[in-house]
């Protein structure tokens, strides 16, 4: 059915398209009729960082900001669900249009800039679900806040989400707002984790359930700041690592009319570069902290590359505006193919 109606969608601003996509995926959820847009993948079980997930396939943060349409994005098959970015206060992101679709290169450029209705909204909308399966709520820092009062941010939406949380992602790493990507400096970095990390551990005492913090790094840092990063992980003990968000190197798009948009990047030109990041910190963390693989992953097989690499788990996003629902389901099997197949050999 996607394939019927991207070709109408994609004649709507990107923008526009996600709300009527999302009001739509609700209609048919709330309808039964979510089965006519994907079928979703039998279960493949698979435990990371204490927590079995129904399959190692899920939902990167970004399209449901505001964990609104948690139910309908529920019957799509996903493993796991991560929502946010949130932030403490309300904010309206960067001006409009800050979101571009690049057809040729089955690519996105945004410049959202963390727009979304504030942490007690979110947890409000989690509350009000029907959704009980995995939840990652990524938190973030309000755009007016400085970076060195940027830690209070983090443990306000910290202490907010955690007791509805199945994992935490720290975002430091989105390209849209300015200086975030400073706190991913090594000195600053090890501070930073160190009061998040503390933070944690005293509300899993309180509340009686330890949930797991992870981070969410850059695909843009050089190999000497990916070296410092893995030396802060592993000293601090984070519970996992989120291999990447979006680039702002926009070279592999150059040719686009929109290719020289100011934002982050994603979608199949992100894959090589944000793949090689994520071998990278799994050969450098030695298998010590568990991965997550997100950019780029536009079919099965781009899956089963990145677990190849060293991912214990997946996310997609923009594939999803490609390739529709059903790259859910795909990837789900083509890494059940493949486990079978190491299994058998």
């Amino acid at each position: 059915m996607y394939d019927y109606l991207r070709p109408l969608l994609f004649k709507l601003d990107a923008e526009t398209a996600h709300r009527v996509t999302m009001y739509g995926l609700g209609v048919a959820q709330r309808s039964n009729f979510a089965h006519w847009i994907a079928k979703p993948p039998a279960d493949l079980p698979t435990t990371v960082f204490g927590i079995t997930f129904p399959n190692p396939v899920g939902l990167a943060a970004g399209l449901d900001k505001n964990a609104d349409h948690l139910d309908a994005l529920n019957a799509l098959g996903f493993g796991f669900i991560e929502v946010g970015t949130v932030t403490p206060l309300p904010q309206p992101g960067n001006d409009k249009p800050r979101m571009f679709r690049l057809p040729q290169h089955e690519a996105i450029i945004n410049r959202l800039g963390f727009n979304n209705g504030g942490v007690d909204a979110l947890v409000r909308n989690v509350q009000q679900s029907s959704y009980h399966g995995v939840l990652g709520i990524n938190i973030g820092k309000n755009k007016d806040t400085p970076n060195e009062k940027a830690v209070n941010d983090y443990l306000t939406c910290l202490h907010k989400v955690y007791e509805h949380a199945s994992y935490i992602t720290v975002n430091i790493s989105s390209p849209n707002t300015q200086g975030l990507r400073d706190l991913q400096q090594e000195a600053t970095l090890y501070k930073f984790i160190s009061l998040l990390r503390a933070a944690q551990e005293r509300l899993g005492s309180q509340q009686g359930r330890r949930k797991p913090m992870l981070l969410k790094i850059a695909p843009d840092l050089s190999e000497t700041e990916l070296d410092a990063i893995a030396e802060v992980l592993l000293r601090t003990g984070i519970d996992g690592v989120i291999c990447t968000n979006t680039t702002i190197d926009h070279a592999a798009v150059a040719d686009d009319p929109h290719g020289g948009e100011t934002g982050g990047l994603s979608g199949k030109p992100l894959f090589e570069r944000s793949t090689a990041v994520l071998a990278g910190m799994h050969k450098r963390l030695q298998g010590r902290i568990p991965l997550i693989g997100v950019g780029g992953i536009l079919d099965g097989s781009d899956a089963a590359e990145k677990l190849d690499a060293g991912a214990s788990l997946v996310q997609v996003y923009s594939g999803l505006i490609y390739r529709g629902p059903h790259l859910v389901g795909e990837c789900v099997n083509e890494i059940r193919r493949q486990r079978e197949a190491a299994n058998a050999g």
